[in-house]
Parts: structure tokens; sequence; C-alpha cells
């Protein structure tokens, strides 16, 4: 059934045409806070901050954890929808296009962009979907900010609507509505312009010149203003019986050219100089073709549809659109595609030129000799053109001024080329193609930047299909998947590939994907000609880059991640993190670079390829810049690991590279957001120092990871390392790292639900410790083994190896182990029936731990005391314990051990007879659960005490 979010109104949720009901007021507030931005994760806080504004209750989150398991039970019919705990926040994963409001947008920009009869229906529907005033009757700030957004948008469509009416003639349906809404915005220009074309076209004039002299009069007496130049040009206009205002005739159909809108308006200080009498000027139609397979870029072409937009306005300027992005990515087929589909929007012509600003062969064109070949153009006989090239740039200006021309500069290398051939007045339009982002150009004028990226595996399928027909593509779906894959989304790659096909009647897809795997991408991507060649594409940016920038480029590629961070980058290059700053926005103003997030750079998989090809002549400066960005994480991820386990037996580190600067991390909670963020790259690091034969460093890297994975439940995570680790400190000969890694794979499995072999890594473990004589390790193996065979149900075995732990942690004087092995102790007694046993334990424990300042082990002793306590009937005491517990679990970001601290709270309160904080309790742990890769048992568990409360 299909499932409908309603926002435009009363908050609702409709399945299969019905009403949901989704709770009271707030709880649906929560939800529509979620879908706002639905698929994109919303931070806990800023939830809160949505809901509530300024007045949250007093137990803010557990009430929000709440509502959200209930929504999650409201929504369980309808199973493409989840609410889940993300990296970030929750994030409710939906189609954006079951909520009215993302299909309202979606809807007008379609419409903007579409023009004629297929226009009209896209905004009536659009409009259509408005129920009333959205979020009604919700009253927190917030949502009072989101509903006045909403309602401008909404009288924008409605106007957009209009003039859409307008243009297809229905200017006598128009004029009751037109009214109506000129009363409700009085000084809306635009609005009274419209209802002034409507009466004149009726055949009303009188009426239409009353209401400019009206609207007059309020601008005057209410604001100290005239009306502006486009509402005075019609007014003019109406007065001179301008023929141009006669009603057009019907629209023509949806793929046709929609009307020419009216003439631009003069600026507001007078007409544009004109040219000289006997210079005249004829109609160009420059364009080239446009693109024969054309997919995707909705959203572009609304942005560049709302940029045109801009010359129609009360305060016109000239349109300038740059739209950028890396060679290959389609710009140019992006600004003919939309030209064509424009061009009937410039009915005076449209002049393109190629400036060649990173053609692979040759130079960047000459503005000079551009303007030369615009007037050549534009009709000037050769004699007529002046000879000083200031004078040619001024006639060119003159010939386009008060005209509606589309000029396309393709392929700029920079702003000083394309700023000489920008008209000077409105009216015309100017689109740019770059791989630089020409930021010169904002300083004089007002410029959208429009960055095209690559495809999304979905389009790029599309793309595939178009070149080579839907049935080849689908009788190899699996290659065509490999081949969009291997192309990054590339246009120009996957064209590419296209043409290998289309040109060789035997080939296949599948045959070409084993090519693309056993050589060089780059090299099945080589077309031998440097317009299509994509190594020859990428070579051009590489060759346009200062030498410091391209040897930045070079090096990056030895970072092990998906991204980089500035610090890292800083320490990779040697250039510390304000000189790589600089290195990193060149490359990214040249698309060689994305920044993805705020100070988080990368680049896709090609040009990861053709960099290290190029990285590939200087295997010194590869093999140091490895290196250094090696140590980086290592040592930055030591410093954070000690703020996350401060009492954790420390590991001592290599000598550290020239050149390297750590990050200085300074809290607990900031080692656990640099842990989050580059989680991925620190893996990465692990398997490419053990690859390049950094074992000390691959070793080293997994052990200061461990914390961290184990924390967040990231199981699988801790294996991949620790397996690589493993192996890395076997080649090194360090018993006690390998006894350290056999313990840590030895937790995955436990996790896992495999004790077996769980037990066999334990017991060589063991076995090393005894025979290399390091007793530390022996005490940690025993620890663990405790741990195993509570698992397992054997109490007796677990009490044995705890009570080991705590004789040899005793005799090495180790205090931090020592609470530990005596909490473990304490569990084992409780277990068993001894709970004042477990309890004695548990106070010795905690002294030691308060003595050491060690939180995380407090936290775990907490437990243990409140589940005695429990045992005992002193539920009171029970819940303070676990209370405690929880909250220090939180502030250290131990999501595993949250949740089973709240299933063990819940058990507190249901025996003090509180079901309703149970509930709440219960809930929040399956929270975690969910965002985690934990044992399915758990979970059922958890959902058993749940359900059990009826």
């Amino acid at each position: 059934m299909a499932v409908e979010f309603g926002l435009l109104g009363v908050i609702e949720v409709r399945l299969g045409g019905r009403t949901v009901d989704v709770g009271h007021m707030r709880q649906r507030c929560v939800l529509a806070a979620l879908l706002v931005d639905v698929g994109r994760a919303v931070p806990v806080d800023t939830l809160v901050d949505r809901v509530w504004g300024d007045r949250p209750p007093q137990r803010t989150k557990d009430t929000l954890y709440g509502y959200l398991s209930r929504l999650r039970q409201a929504l369980r019919p309808a199973p493409e929808v989840t609410v889940a705990r993300r990296p970030g926040g929750y994030v409710l994963d939906a189609d954006p296009l079951s909520v009215d409001l993302h299909l309202f947008r979606d809807l007008v920009g379609r419409a903007r962009a579409a023009g004629g009869p297929e226009a009209v229906a896209l905004m009536r529907r659009a409009l259509g979907l408005w129920r009333g005033e959205p979020f009604a009757t919700v009253d927190v700030p917030w949502f009072d900010d989101q509903r006045q957004v909403l309602l401008r948008e909404r009288l924008a469509a409605e106007l957009d609507h209009i003039d859409l009416r307008l243009g297809a003639g229905d200017h006598g349906g128009l004029l009751s509505e037109l009214a109506g809404k000129a009363r409700e915005h009085p000084l809306d220009e635009r609005l009274a312009g419209q209802l002034m074309l409507a009466l004149y076209r009726a055949g009303r004039p009188f009426e239409a010149l009353a209401h400019y002299q009206d609207l007059r009069r309020r601008l005057a007496e209410e604001l100290g203003a005239d009306p502006g130049p486009r509402l005075l040009a019609l007014h003019r206009r109406i007065l001179a019986n301008d023929p141009a205002l006669i009603p057009p005739d019907p629209a023509p159909p949806a793929d046709d050219p929609a009307p020419a809108p009216p003439d631009p308006a003069p600026p507001a200080d007078g007409p544009a100089p004109a040219p000289p009498a006997e210079v005249r000027s004829t109609t160009p139609r420059q364009l080239l073709a446009p693109p024969p397979y054309f997919v995707g870029r909705d959203a572009e072409l609304a942005v560049l549809d709302k940029a045109l937009a801009a010359q129609t306005g009360p305060r016109a300027t000239l349109p300038v659109t740059v739209v950028c992005g890396i060679g290959g990515v389609g710009k140019t087929s992006l600004a003919l595609h939309w030209a064509h589909r424009r061009q009937h929007r410039f009915p005076d012509g449209q002049l393109f030129v190629d400036l060649h600003g990173f053609t692979p062969s040759g130079e960047p064109a000459d503005p000079g000799v551009v303007i030369r070949g615009f007037l050549d153009a534009l009709g000037v006989e050769p004699g007529r053109i002046p000879a000083a090239f200031e004078a040619q740039a001024a006639l060119y200006r003159s010939l386009l001024a008060g005209r509606r021309v589309l000029v396309v500069l393709d392929n700029a290398r920079d702003s000083a080329q394309a700023l000489p051939l920008l008209p000077g007045t409105p009216g015309c339009a100017v689109l740019i193609t770059s791989r630089d982002q020409l930021t010169g150009l904002t300083a004089a004028h007002q410029v959208t930047h429009l960055t095209v990226g690559a495809f999304d595996p979905a389009t790029a399928h599309e793309l595939l299909a178009g070149r080579l027909g839907a049935e080849r593509v689908a009788a190899e779906p699996r290659a065509a998947a490999e081949l969009v894959g291997q192309c990054a989304g590339l246009p120009l790659a996957l064209s590419v590939l296209a043409g290998r096909v289309t040109t060789n009647p035997v080939a296949t897809l599948t045959a070409l994907t084993e090519e693309l795997r056993e050589s060089s991408r780059l090299d099945a991507l080589s077309t031998g000609e440097d317009a299509t060649d994509v190594r020859a594409v990428l070579a051009a940016s590489y060759r346009a880059l200062d030498a410091g920038t391209a040897r930045v480029f070079r090096q990056l590629v030895q970072g092990p991640g998906p991204d980089i961070g500035v610090a890292a980058a800083g320490s990779l290059t040697g250039l510390g993190p304000a000189r790589a700053h600089q290195a990193l926005h060149r490359l990214r103003t040249r698309h060689l670079l994305q920044e993805h997030a705020p100070g988080r750079f990368a680049g896709h998989d090609l040009l990861r390829a053709y960099a290290l090809e190029v990285a590939a002549g200087d295997d010194t400066e590869a093999r140091a810049a490895r290196l250094r960005v090696l140590d980086h994480y290592l040592r930055t991820a030591w410093a954070a690991d000690r703020l996350l386990l401060p009492h954790r037996d420390p590991v001592r580190l290599p000598p550290m590279a020239d050149g390297v600067r750590p990050e200085e991390i300074a809290t607990h909670d900031r080692a656990m957001a640099w842990f989050g963020r580059e989680r991925p790259a620190l893996i990465a690091a692990v398997h490419l120092a053990a690859r390049h034969g950094h074992d000390l460093h691959a070793w080293q890297l997994a052990w200061a990871l461990t914390t961290f994975l184990t924390r967040r439940g990231r199981w699988s995570d801790v294996a991949a390392v620790h397996a690589t680790a493993l192996r890395a400190a076997t080649r090194l000969g360090d018993a006690a790292a390998v006894n350290e890694s056999y313990r840590v794979l030895a937790l995955e499995r436990i996790e896992a639900g495999d004790p077996g072999s769980a037990r066999e890594r334990l017991d060589q473990a063991l076995a090393l410790a005894r025979s290399s004589g390091h007793t530390l390790s022996e005490a940690h193996t025993h620890l663990a083994l405790g741990w195993l065979y509570e698992h397992t149900g054997d109490r007796p075995a677990a009490l044995r190896h705890d009570e080991l732990a705590v004789g040899l942690f005793t005799r090495l004087g180790h205090q931090a182990g020592l609470a530990r092995a005596l909490n473990a102790v304490a569990w084992d007694h409780a277990q068993t029936g001894g709970h004042r046993q477990a309890v004695a334990h548990c106070e010795q424990a905690l002294a030691l731990q308060e003595e050491l300042g060690d939180l995380r082990g407090q936290s775990d002793t907490l437990d243990t005391l409140g589940y005695a306590y429990r045992q005992l009937g002193e539920h009171t005491q029970a819940l303070l314990c676990h209370e405690r517990c929880l909250e220090l679990h939180r502030a250290l970001g131990h999501r595993f051990n949250e949740a089973e601290a709240l299933v063990h709270l819940g058990e507190a309160h249901q025996a003090l007879g509180d079901r309703e904080a149970a509930r709440r309790c219960y809930e929040q742990a399956l929270d975690v659960f969910r965002d985690m890769e934990v044992n399915p048992a758990r979970v059922a568990q958890t959902r058993a005490l749940l359900d059990a409360l009826g």
C-alpha cells in the first residue's frame, strides 16, 4: 500500500488512502521535523529544538526516544518507511515524493523547467497539494519559520502559474483570482503587472491604468518609492496600445517552445546606448546541435531556469551562470541541452564559442579574437569594425543592448578570459562552462555557480541504456552495473565505453568488464582523440596546475581513506594545515577534488587512477607522503584513545617523520567525534600500512581503534583490522601484540555468538603469554576467558579464570586491571547467588576505580552492583546504581553498554512498579541496538521484556 505524508495542512499520514493514527500533536511534530529533511540525518539537539523550541520537557531525550519508538510502531505497516539512528542523528528514510512538501517542490521545479501546457498542468497539480496552512495548529518557533518560508514558496508558485496561464491566453479566467490576490498583496508589483495585463487583454485598459495609478499612490504613501522599471514599461506599453500585448495564440504542445515573454524593460537609468546607425545586426544561431543522449540533471536544469528568471524582476541584472565541474562530467551537454530547450526565450539569437580553456592540445582562445567573431556573427561589416579591442568590445555590448540574446561561453579558462565577453545590460543571459569556478566574476556581476557532479548509478545506467539500447543492457545486467561502477559516474567515460561496444559488432559488456579488471581503466577508456580520451581530458586539468598544487595532487593519492581532512592533508604533504588548505582549495576550484563536507575532500575513482599514474614517476615522494600520513593518523589516534580509556596499557610509538603535525584533541567528546569522522580512513590505514611493510603502524593503528570500535559496536570492523594486525604482529615477532589481537578477535567472536572460535583464539593467547613469560598478557587473557565462560553459562570456570586474573594483577601491582578483575568476580558471585559477596567485591573495585579516576571501570562496576542489589531486593539502591551507570556510559559514548544499562535500568523501574519508565528504557535500548552490529539474541531478549509489559 502506498504511504503519503501530509505537511501542507494538518500533519497527517495516509496509507492506502486511509488516515493512520501517528499520535498526539507533539509526536506528530517529531514526525514532521524528520520529514522536512527526509533521507537526511537530523541531530538529536536539532530535533529537540524543532519540536519544543525553548520549552523542552524535563527528560527531553527520554521523551523524544519514546516518541520515536511509537512512530516506528505506527509506521510498521509501511515497510518502505524506516526511522533509524545514524551517525549524526535520526533519519526517516522514505521516498521524498511521498511527502507532499517535497512533491510540491519537485512539481514546481519541473514546471519551471518545462514550459507550455505541461508546465501549467504540473503547476496546477503542485498547488492542488495544499490543504491549508503548513503544519496547521502547530505553534513552535521553528515550525512558524518553516510555515512562512513555505507560504512564500506557494505565492511564488501561484504567480508562476498565473504567468503560464497568461502566456496560454487564459486572461479571462484569471481576472477574479488576480483581483483577490491583489487585495491580499497590494504592494506586490509582479502581481499588479499580471492584473494589469489581464485587464488590458480583456478589453478593460482603463481599469488596468487605474490599478497602476492606485499602486503608484500606495507605494509613494507607504514606502516612499516609485514603481519599478518593469511595471513602468508595462504602463507605457498599455498607454501606447503596444501590439505585442495582444493575447497570444493557444499554447503549443508540451514539447514545443513556449511563447517568449514580453520584451524586457529598459534599465532604470534610461535606455542602453544604441549601436551606430550604419551598423546593422543580424540574428545569430550559433548553438551546436543538442546532445543526442541526455539523461538526468533535473535539479541542474531547474537551477538554470531559476537563474534565467532573474532578468524578469523589477531590478533586473544580467544573469550570469557558471556551470563548473571536472572534465568529462557533461557541462557542455547540459549547457547545450538547456540552451536548445530555452532558445525561444532569446528571439534575438544565440552566440556560442569554445574558449579552449582546457583543451588538451592548443592554447586558450584570445578574447579579442572571440569578440571579432561575435561581431561577424552579429552582421557587422568588416569595414565597420574598430581596430582597438576596447572599441570592439564596446560595439559588441552596444549591439546586444536592449536585445534578448543568449551568450554561451564554453570551456572558459579563467575569469579574465570570460569577463570581456559579457554583455553590459540585462535582457541577455550568459551561460559559461569551465573546470574552474571563475570566482573573479563575482566582483562585478551577480553570478550563479552550478557545480555538476558525476551521475548516480541509476542515471549512469540510464545513459548506458540510451547509448546501447535497453535490450542490450538488460541482457547483461551484472556487466552493465560493473561498467557503471568502473566509470565512477563520469558521462564521458560511459560514452567512450558505449562507443567501443557500438562500433564493434562482436563486443560484449562482459568482455569489456573483464578488460577493465585486467588492465588500467584509463587505457580501456582511451580513444586516441584528445577531446574524448578520458586520460587526455584529466591531463589537461592537471597540466593547468602550478607546480606546488600539482605536487599536492600527486601526494594526496597516498591518503588511505575515501576522503581526507585538512589536518591530515597538512601532514601528508608536509605543508602544514594552512598551506595544505590553500592547495586543497585550488584543487577544488579546478574540480580535481570535491569538498563533500566542510573541510573534507575527495576525488572520484578515475581521478584517483590518473593521480596514481602521475605519482608513479616519483616513488620517493610517494613513500614519504605515505609514511607521513600514517604517522599522522597513528599519533592522533593514540592520543585520542588515551582520552577514551586513560587507564589502558599504553604502547610505545615509533619516531615521527618530519613534517607531521598530529591533531590536538582536548576532550573525550572530541576524541569520539574525531574517531567517528576518521573511522574509514583509519581502517584503510591499517591495511595500507600492512601492504607497504609498515607492520608496526598497522598493529598500533588497530590497537588505537579498538576502544572506539567496540564502544560503537562495530564488530565487523574490529574483526577486519585485527585480522590484519595479527598478521603484522606475527611478522614483527611481538608476542604481546599477537596476544592482544587474539584477545580482541576472541571478543568479536563472543559477540557474534561463536564461542568455539573465541575459545580457540584465547587458548592460543594464553599459551603464548605463558611461553613468552608475559604475565600482564596472561592476566588479561584470564579475564577474557572469564567473560567467555560467563557467556557460555559455565560459571565455575568463569569464576576460576577471573580469580586467577585477580591474583596476577595483584602480583603486578596493576590497579586498573585488578579493579576490573574484582568486578568480574563480583558478577560471577552475583550469578551464583552470592549477592553479598558480589556487593563486597564491587565496593573494593569501586574504591580503586574512584581513586584512579577510571570512569569506564566505574560504569561497569556500578552495573554489577545494581544487579546485586536487585537480587537482594534493595531496588532503590539498584535504581541509583543503574542511573549512574547509564549516565557514565552515555558520557563515554559507549553505545553497546548504554543499551545494556538501559535494559537493567528498565528492570529496576519494573521492580519498583513503574511500568512506564521501564517501557521507555526498553524502547530506548532497542533504538540503540538497532543502530549497531549486535547479536540478535540480545535484541530478542529486550523485545520480550518490552512485550511482557503489554
